[in-house]
């Protein structure tokens, strides 16, 4: 399994980072591009070895002791339901991310990037991660969700995640029907406005369906110039960004 969703996954990080420089949505920052990347793909490193020793574990007990059996589905059936409550949750505790302090300190690692492209996707502290696979578990546990489900909604997460933090612009058409149903790359760019209003809206992760449900549609029109990154603050060099969340800032 492990093998394919490499592939997959590094195949569409491929297409999309060659998407967004040959139709680009905003014109890439000059001067910090090195410095940007070393910090994203830095924090992707981190996490990608934690994975294996802690962020699967963690999820894989806990699919292994539900509290109870699901009735017998077929398996699209069961599976379709497991996405959609894992997706809700995400939803969920996106939001909670947003709107508790003391988890906003390690999600505002995220959104201190002051330009988004395919490696803001894999921009999070490891304590936001490792948080995150903590808290999904009594969800796991509670509704029976199978380690199988968890690995696909896993990988559409991420491959979500590539595409709607990627530079690609779609046509304009195309982009509005699209957020009908997903989270989109205007869609998701509204969300790391630098202001406060529209950063606290689109929390969607798959599905724009949570936002439309729980009011948290963000009606700002996405424009190239609109600038990125946490109101009031400048990004972080990497060793500050590793300590961020346990230090004092304007939005925490």
């Amino acid at each position: 399994m492990f093998p394919l969703k490499l592939l997959v996954v590094g195949a569409w990080f491929a297409l999309l980072a060659a998407g967004e420089r040959l139709v680009p949505a905003a014109k890439r920052p000059r001067g910090s591009e090195k410095s940007r990347l070393t910090r994203n793909l830095g924090l992707w490193a981190a996490n990608t070895l934690m994975n294996p020793f802690i962020t699967v574990p963690i999820g894989a007990a806990a699919a292994a002791f539900p509290l109870w059996t699901r009735p017998d589905l077929p398996l699209w059936a069961a599976l379709a339901l497991d996405l959609l409550l894992l997706d809700l949750w995400t939803y969920c505790w996106h939001r909670a991310n947003h709107e508790w302090r003391p988890l906003w300190r390690f999600h505002r690692v995220h959104h201190l990037d002051e330009f988004l492209d395919t490696t803001s996707a894999v921009r999070l502290h490891p304590g936001e991660v490792l948080i995150s696979a903590l808290a999904r578990t009594p969800l796991i546990v509670a509704g029976d969700v199978s380690l199988a489900s968890i690995a696909v909604f896993d990988t559409l997460v991420l491959l979500g995640a590539l595409f709607h933090h990627s530079n690609l612009r779609l046509p304009a058409l195309l982009e509005r029907v699209a957020r009908l149903v997903v989270v989109t790359p205007s869609h998701h760019w509204v969300h790391h406005h630098a202001v406060r209003a529209d950063t606290n809206s689109n929390y969607g992760t798959l599905l724009t369906l949570w936002d439309r449900t729980f009011r948290s549609w963000s009606p700002t029109v996405r424009t190239p110039a609109m600038r990125i990154g946490v109101e009031g603050e400048g990004d972080k060099p990497s060793p500050m960004l590793a300590i961020a969340p346990f230090l004092r800032s304007r939005s925490s």
